[in-house]
């Protein structure tokens, strides 16, 4: 199925995910940075970028949502986007959370900010790899003749897909 939200013919939810997904891991790393050094600007550079992250999170979601709700009912593809769509809906609020915890003193965030933030980022991994299973695995969004009950990726099994 491919996506109902596209331009110039290419689906715009995964153009987009890039953004939050970035700028999240850079945000940890840059925490990390910060831990190691004695300079508090790393973190104030992460809470920008956890801002910006959350702002590319909610657009992003926006089209995901749209090419969720095409996928037909009782498909294994509108399961794996309910896990993919809810874990990332997690990932963002602890983002939130994180940011929040950082306002009051950006250059020096408490730990259970950076804590969030590591979670968060080993969740997205996770999410991640579902929207990768969407997408290669199922080929929702690219593929007008996806299998949208292909077997898991780790049972390695083939998709059976048609390739164009």
């Amino acid at each position: 199925m491919e996506s109902k939200a596209k331009v110039a013919g290419h689906p715009i939810h995964p153009m987009l995910v890039v953004f939050p997904l970035g700028l999240f891991a850079t945000s940890l790393i840059f925490d990390l940075i910060r831990l190691f050094s004695t300079n508090g600007i790393w973190s104030v550079v992460s809470e920008y970028m956890i801002g910006a992250g959350i702002i590319g999170g909610l657009i992003a979601a926006v089209f995901g949502t749209i090419d969720w709700v095409a996928i037909p009912q009782n498909t294994r593809a509108k399961n794996i986007g309910l896990w993919h769509g809810g874990g990332n809906v997690v990932v963002t609020g602890l983002f939130v959370a994180s940011w929040l915890l950082r306002r009051s003193t950006p250059a020096d965030p408490p730990a259970a900010a950076m804590i969030l933030s590591a979670v968060a980022v080993v969740l997205a991994l996770a999410t991640g790899w579902l929207g990768g299973e969407l997408v290669d695995r199922l080929g929702v969004g690219v593929d007008d003749g996806a299998n949208l009950n292909a077997p898991s990726s780790l049972g390695g099994h083939t998709s059976r897909r048609r390739m164009a």
